[in-house]
C-alpha cells in the first residue's frame, strides 16, 4: 500500500471532491449528473467512507475501478480491514456503523474489498493552478503538509494515521489555524449542515448519506457547486 498518493492537475476537465458516500452511489449519480460531470475529461475526488449505511456499499469496488474516480482510506474502509487482518474491533459498534454488509459476506468476497480498500491511500495530494489541494478522511495531525507527506512516505505511524481517519478535534474546537504548503485540505468524516471551511480546511460531509445533500467542489475554485436542497 502507498500510503500517500500525488496527482498532478486536470488539464482536460474539471477536478471535484466529494464528502463522505456511506453506499449511497445512486444519491451521487444524481448529484454529479446535476453538475455535468463529465467522466470523459472529469475527475471525482472522495474524502472517504465509501461504505456502509446505505444501501449500494457492494458497488464500492466497481467504482474504485474506474479511472476518474480517486478516494482516500476512511475510517469505515479501516474498520473493514481490521476485521479481516486482525487489530482491536467492536463488531456491535461495526455494526451499528452500518458494516452488517460486510461482516456477513462470505470471507472470499470480503478478501476483495480489503484489498482494494487496503491499497487506497490515507493522503492524497492534487495540483491546480492555484496551488496543491490535499485530501484526508478527518484531519491532519500536523499543521504542516510537508511533515505529513514524510510521515506517510516513510513510516508507518499508528497515531498519525489515527488522527488522518479518527479525528473530530478541529470542528469541535473551532479551530482556524491553516495547514500549511496547502491551498486547501478537503476532509470529512463529521457531518455539517453545510460545506465549513476553518483556516483553509473544507469540511466537505454535509449527510448526502443520510437526511443531507453532497456537497460537490470544484477544486480549481474551491466553490460549492452542487445545489443545496434549499437553493
Amino acid at each position: 500500500m502507498s500510503r500517500f498518493r500525488q496527482l498532478k492537475a486536470n488539464t482536460l476537465g474539471r477536478d471535484l471532491a466529494v464528502g463522505d458516500i456511506h453506499g449511497h452511489f445512486r444519491r451521487l449519480e444524481q448529484s454529479l449528473e446535476a453538475v455535468d460531470f463529465d467522466p470523459a475529461v472529469d475527475r471525482l475526488f472522495s474524502v472517504g467512507d465509501l461504505v456502509d449505511r446505505g444501501p449500494h456499499s457492494e458497488e464500492a469496488l466497481e467504482w474504485l475501478a474506474r479511472p476518474w474516480f480517486h478516494a482516500v482510506q476512511g475510517n469505515h474502509e479501516s474498520l473493514a480491514i481490521t476485521l479481516l487482518r486482525g487489530g482491536r474491533l467492536e463488531l456491535d459498534m461495526y455494526r451499528a456503523a452500518g458494516g452488517s454488509w460486510f461482516i456477513d459476506m462470505p470471507v472470499a468476497q470480503q478478501q476483495r474489498y480489503v484489498e482494494a480498500f487496503a491499497g487506497l491511500p490515507i493522503g492524497m495530494e492534487v495540483g491546480t493552478e492555484a496551488g496543491l489541494v490535499g485530501l484526508l478522511h478527518a484531519d491532519s495531525p500536523f499543521a504542516d503538509w510537508a511533515t505529513l507527506r514524510s510521515s506517510l512516505q516513510t513510516e508507518v505511524d499508528p497515531q498519525v494515521i489515527e488522527v488522518c481517519q479518527w479525528s473530530r478535534r478541529r470542528l469541535k474546537e473551532d479551530d482556524s489555524e491553516p495547514v500549511a504548503g496547502l491551498r486547501a485540505l478537503l476532509v470529512g468524516h463529521t457531518p455539517v449542515r453545510r460545506a465549513k471551511c476553518l483556516g483553509n480546511v473544507w469540511h466537505l460531509d454535509t449527510g448526502g448519506w443520510a437526511n443531507g445533500y453532497f456537497s460537490l467542489m470544484e477544486l480549481a475554485t474551491l466553490s460549492v457547486i452542487s445545489p443545496t436542497p434549499d437553493a
